[in-house]
């Protein structure tokens, strides 16, 4: 399965994120320790980030990260007060097309996932479709359940004028338990999402077990950052999420929230 991480903090160079890090994304791709599935995220790369107006840009490629001389190019000049990234690891028959690589965008929002539900094509691509707007049905420019999900995640976000990161993710992991349930399928979604101020992170599966998520925050050493990380990105001050958790926290105070979902079905 994927690899995915979230920051959010201190301005800083992608690199430091992506690539200095004793277990960094860079080399998650290649030597992961807690990849379930497959061996390596080879499938493609891409990253996330907002520039100091808070105006979201994102680079993806369809080749392995340790492959792509220009991202590791740019992540030595642009810093960032906010980043996703990914590697991916391709599900069975998806293609190898820029459209399935994430992050995806919408307006100000940036979205990973790292997760499958189970014979999606065959259950729940089409109700989940069926769910849309005809604005958010046309956001989806690829074929993975990935995009699925966050084209029902943006239609959260749009339906309520009130809506947080943490509000629409949670809707939308609580209408896909409700369509997994209806259609007899399983699902995982570790994902993180973020508008540039706040990011929400969810570790959470129905049916199914979840891929592992971490989250760390040292308030000694570095107390103006969070990251957010399928893997340890060292060996120091990082929590392991629970089953069917949720963290949030805010540029403003940096604060990690934590909530444990309850069964939705």
């Amino acid at each position: 399965m994927c690899r995915l991480i979230g920051y959010l903090g201190n301005a800083i160079l992608l690199d430091e994120l992506l690539y200095k890090q004793e277990h960094s994304l860079y080399k998650q791709s290649y030597s992961s320790l807690e990849l379930k599935s497959g061996v390596v995220c080879a499938d493609g790369v891409g990253v996330g980030w907002y520039d100091e107006a808070g105006k979201p840009f994102i680079y993806r490629n369809t080749i392995p990260m340790w492959n792509d001389p220009n991202l590791e190019e740019l992540s030595n000049y642009v810093q960032s007060t906010c980043t996703v990234g990914y590697a991916r690891l391709a599900g069975i028959g998806e293609s190898l097309d820029i459209s399935n690589c994430q992050p995806f965008r919408s307006g100000k929002l940036l979205f990973v996932h790292n997760g499958e539900i189970s014979n999606f094509q065959q259950t729940l691509y089409r109700p989940i479709r069926d769910s849309l707007s005809d604005s958010t049905y046309h956001l989806i420019k690829g074929m993975t359940d990935s995009e699925h999900i966050f084209a029902l995640l943006v239609e959260m976000w749009q339906s309520s004028p009130n809506s947080t990161v943490f509000s629409a993710l949670r809707a939308t992991v609580q209408k896909l338990t409700e369509l997994a349930s209806k259609y007899d399928t399983s699902f995982s979604a570790n994902i993180i999402v973020t508008d540039g101020q706040a990011i929400a992170a969810i570790r959470y599966a129905y049916r199914t077990q979840a891929p592992t998520l971490y989250w760390s925050c040292d308030a000694l050493k570095e107390p103006d950052q969070i990251i957010v990380a399928s893997e340890r990105l060292s060996n120091q001050n990082w929590t392991a999420f629970g089953e069917q958790s949720m963290l949030y926290f805010q540029a403003q105070s940096l604060q990690p929230t934590i909530s444990l979902l309850e069964k939705f079905a």
